[in-house]
C-alpha cells in the first residue's frame, strides 16, 4: 500500500502530514465526510484553518502505521455511543429518562423533546440528549424487540 503523504505524531502528540513533495504540515486533524453511514472512507486530513492538505478515499487503503494514528485521533475527538438495548424509559411523554446499553456500557440520558430524535438514511436514528451528546441506533430495524416497541413510541 501506497500513500501520497506521510504521517507521525510530533512532541506534543499532534499530527504532522509529510506530503509527496516533503512539505510538512503540523496539527492536521482527521474529518469524516459520512461519519455515520460510511466512518471509514471520505476523510479529509485539514490544517485547524480548514484547509484540505490530504484526502482518504478508505482507511483500509492505508498502511497500518498510518491508519492506527488517524483512528486513534478519531476516537479521541469523537464521541457517539451506540445504542444496542432501549432497557426502559420514565415516560413516553418528554422529558423522560432512557435507560439504554451502548457500545460503551450501561448509561442513562433525559431526552427533551421528540424532535431530538432524527433519521439518518433509512434504517439508523440519532438522539441527542439534554447535555448534547449524540447517540446513534445504527439500525432500528434490527434492534431487539422490546427496543423497537419503545422507539415506535416516540417516531
Amino acid at each position: 500500500m501506497t500513500t501520497a503523504f506521510e504521517l507521525q505524531r510530533d512532541q506534543f502528540r499532534k499530527l504532522v502530514l509529510t506530503d509527496a513533495d516533503g512539505n510538512h504540515h503540523y496539527d492536521v486533524s482527521p474529518v469524516r465526510a459520512f461519519p455515520i453511514q460510511a466512518p471509514t472512507q471520505g476523510i479529509s486530513l485539514v490544517l485547524e484553518n480548514g484547509q484540505e492538505v490530504a484526502w482518504i478515499d478508505d482507511l483500509a487503503d492505508l498502511k497500518e502505521e498510518i491508519r492506527q494514528l488517524i483512528e486513534g485521533e478519531l476516537e479521541g475527538r469523537e464521541f457517539m455511543p451506540e445504542i444496542l438495548r432501549i432497557v426502559s424509559v420514565t415516560s413516553f411523554a418528554t422529558p423522560c429518562t432512557w435507560q439504554v446499553e451502548t457500545d460503551r456500557g450501561n448509561t442513562q440520558f433525559v431526552l427533551k423533546g421528540d424532535e431530538d430524535i432524527r433519521r439518518i438514511g433509512k434504517d439508523s436514528l440519532l438522539i441527542s440528549d439534554n447535555h448534547g451528546i449524540h447517540f446513534l441506533i445504527r439500525d432500528m430495524f434490527g434492534i431487539d424487540k422490546h427496543s423497537r416497541k419503545i422507539l415506535d413510541r416516540f417516531l
